[in-house]
């Protein structure tokens, strides 16, 4: 399979009733330094959010608070309903199964090949899979990204863009009802991160996924973006359509959107 050329992302047919994370005054600090002030969103179900903001602003930190890599100081998370804050480790393992976690670094496993890579989440979350199932659902996922012949490399045979369309399969071959993106194209060409925007979009259609987009990448934003916000000093900024961030005559905004 080609990978999908890039493409507007899918219209967000979402009802603002019906959130899948809903965040309330999120605050986290690290000693005296407060990344997080007063972070309040929603993500809606089946749109991409993309979350704009300078290195530092807190993006990285505010959707490793999302899934408990990180715990916030104070403010709730809800995602389906549930407070993560109260979860025991039990009901976190079981939240953090519908959700994909796509690393800026890609995490990928540098001692196994691809095809063991994907395969080592099937084995801990969809334990009742025969070898056939597995194989078939590793299979599908790397024809999703255009790699199906990269199947017994290892990492170190793979470029940048590779690796990241790799780890993009490793998320979704579980089949994740929410994807979080952590700087998906950096440190891509164009071209590479024209492809990784256009597979981002292609996931939202085919798995019907619910994402945060993390970029500082303004093409990213524009090829994957439903919805935008923008942080600034730990708190949000502005949250709108692309063409209100296009059009708006903010100093802080008309520097990202030149």
């Amino acid at each position: 399979m080609e990978t999908p050329k890039t493409s507007t992302p899918v219209s967000s047919k979402t009802k603002k009733d019906n959130p899948v994370i809903e965040i309330e005054k999120l605050k986290k600090s690290f000693g005296n330094q407060e990344v997080l002030k007063n972070i309040t969103l929603k993500l809606f179900n089946g749109e991409n959010l993309v979350v704009l903001g300078k290195s530092g602003s807190g993006k990285s930190v505010l959707i490793k608070c999302i899934v408990r890599l990180l715990q916030a100081n104070n403010g709730t998370i809800h995602i389906f309903g549930d407070d993560v804050s109260k979860l025991n480790s039990t009901g976190l393992a079981a939240l953090r199964q519908k959700i994909g976690f796509l690393f800026q670094s890609g995490a990928l496993y540098d001692s196994m090949t691809v095809k063991q890579n994907l395969e080592f989440p099937l084995r801990r979350i969809k334990k009742e899979l025969t070898q056939k199932a597995i194989d078939d659902k590793v299979n599908e996922a790397l024809d999703q990204v255009g790699l199906a012949d990269a199947l017994d490399k290892m990492p170190s045979q793979l470029s940048g863009g590779m690796r990241k369309r790799i780890s993009l399969a490793r998320t979704i071959v579980v089949d994740p009802e929410i994807m979080l993106y952590d700087e998906p194209t950096t440190g891509l060409d164009p071209a590479t991160s024209d492809e990784i925007s256009s597979l981002i979009n292609h996931v939202q259609e085919k798995y019907k996924t619910s994402s945060i987009i993390i970029t500082h990448d303004i093409e990213c934003a524009r090829a994957t973006a439903n919805r935008l916000i923008m942080l600034n000093d730990g708190e949000v900024y502005l949250e709108g359509a692309l063409d209100e961030f296009e059009k708006s005559k903010d100093p802080l905004i008309k520097s990202f959107f030149k």
